[in-house]
């Protein structure tokens, strides 16, 4: 992982001694510390969340579905209005402050959560904050980073955000470990740690505008660039494998309930696939650079075909689970960062905040109707045969997005 202490892309060392080295921004990595922190706290509850709701609330297949949605796409509501407003008022920091403070605060607000009303509505805010701020954060990214280095820096930042999201769950599961069914320390050292990460944005993580931004964006002109042609056929592509991806949550239940597994080592899951997410984010990003972010795009999406294959083999055992969790992670590894990255270079860089929001919030609503149509399948046939149909549609749809894709990389290129 290379740093540079300087904050604007294009920075380089080893000027006049014939060597060029250029280095990830500091910006990136202050911004993937605070990442770090948040994931930290945010998997501690996602990693406890699925086994809370069946087990201790006591919800159906229907009803985790329709909440693990929530938590998948509610964010959607706000992508594009976090994206342009940190384009039209020139403070996308500020912006991600209030999305990361709302999640924090949601942290506390799970104590009195009792009910599945009022645990949505907790959900509901959480998830707001995290579309509020997501795209702001990644235009930072972008505006700090070379332009040849974007998936490098994506990859960067993934990897410190990923480390957070593996030592998440193992917090959760000493937590649970040294007192048996305690939800409630859960939300409280998740309150302390994500407050800390607000603390490192706020005190050291400068507020970089455009240089070219100067006049500030028009709302029109946002959705003129979100809607033009450049953008189609990547966000058609977008929806249409968002569609077909399980959440994380159905996956791991359906592996508790194949191999038996104990409730104490469910969060255990999450991190098997976040370590291979970590180890892969950094190398996915400079091959995306390297051979084009489309094609790293698409075959990730070839991982998820391949982890619900496994996932719904009638028998299990350590191998067949680790393998899940394994391809996973490739999957997030090759598509998490390079989609952003992808999106970021096919606008100008005055709307990248927008182009970037319009990605994500597709790929949010999406990712909501899957749930919610997978756990409709679950109720009905079961796990593996919902997996098994998923399965069969994403093979389809892999070779319809290649073609899709095809050529979008050159694009990026001439829009650059």
């Amino acid at each position: 992982m290379y740093v540079s202490l300087r904050d604007r892309p294009g920075s380089e060392e080893g000027a006049g001694t014939g060597s060029t080295v250029k280095r990830v921004s500091s910006t990136v990595v202050l911004l993937g510390v605070v990442s770090l922190l948040t994931d930290i706290s945010s998997e501690m509850v996602a990693s406890v969340l699925p086994l809370y709701l069946t087990v201790a609330v006591g919800l159906s297949p229907v009803a985790y579905g329709f909440l693990d949605g929530m938590y998948q796409g509610v964010s959607a509501f706000l992508r594009i209005a976090g994206g342009y407003a940190g384009d039209r008022g020139g403070q996308p920091k500020w912006v991600a402050v209030v999305g990361y403070g709302a999640s924090a605060l949601s942290r506390l607000a799970m104590l009195p959560a009792a009910g599945f009303a009022a645990i949505t509505a907790v959900v509901t805010v959480d998830r707001l904050g995290k579309g509020l701020r997501t795209a702001p954060r990644d235009a930072l990214i972008a505006e700090a980073s070379d332009p040849k280095m974007l998936g490098r820096a994506f990859g960067v930042h993934r990897t410190l955000d990923t480390i957070g999201a593996a030592l998440g769950p193992l917090v959760a599961f000493a937590l649970l470990a040294s007192v048996p069914g305690s939800y409630d320390s859960i939300w409280v050292v998740s309150f302390a740690v994500a407050t800390v990460g607000v603390a490192v944005l706020v005190l050291f993580v400068p507020n970089l505008r455009n240089k070219s931004a100067t006049a500030r964006i028009g709302l029109r002109r946002a959705l003129r660039e979100v809607s033009s042609t450049r953008l189609r056929r990547p966000l058609l592509a977008a929806a249409a494998l968002g569609l077909l991806t399980v959440g994380d949550g159905f996956l791991y239940l359906s592996l508790q309930e194949r191999d038996d597994l104990a409730a104490l080592y469910f969060p255990l899951l999450y991190v098997g696939t976040n370590i291979a997410y970590l180890a892969l984010a950094v190398p996915m990003g400079r091959l995306a650079d390297r051979v084009g972010r489309a094609r790293v795009l698409v075959a990730g999406h070839g991982a998820l075909l391949a982890c619900y294959l496994l996932a719904a083999l009638p028998a299990g055992g350590i191998g067949l689970t680790l393998g899940v969790l394994m391809l996973l992670g490739v999957f997030y590894a090759a598509t998490d960062g390079v989609l952003p990255a992808l999106v970021s270079r096919l606008v100008p860089a005055e709307a990248r905040g927008s182009g970037i929001a319009a990605a994500q919030t597709v790929v949010a609503l999406t990712r909501f109707a899957s749930s919610v149509i997978f756990g409709l399948l679950w109720a009905v046939q079961g796990p593996s045969k919902s997996l098994l149909l998923f399965a069969g549609l994403l093979l389809f749809a892999i070779p319809l997005v290649a073609w899709l894709l095809r050529g979008i990389d050159r694009t990026e290129e001439a829009t650059a």
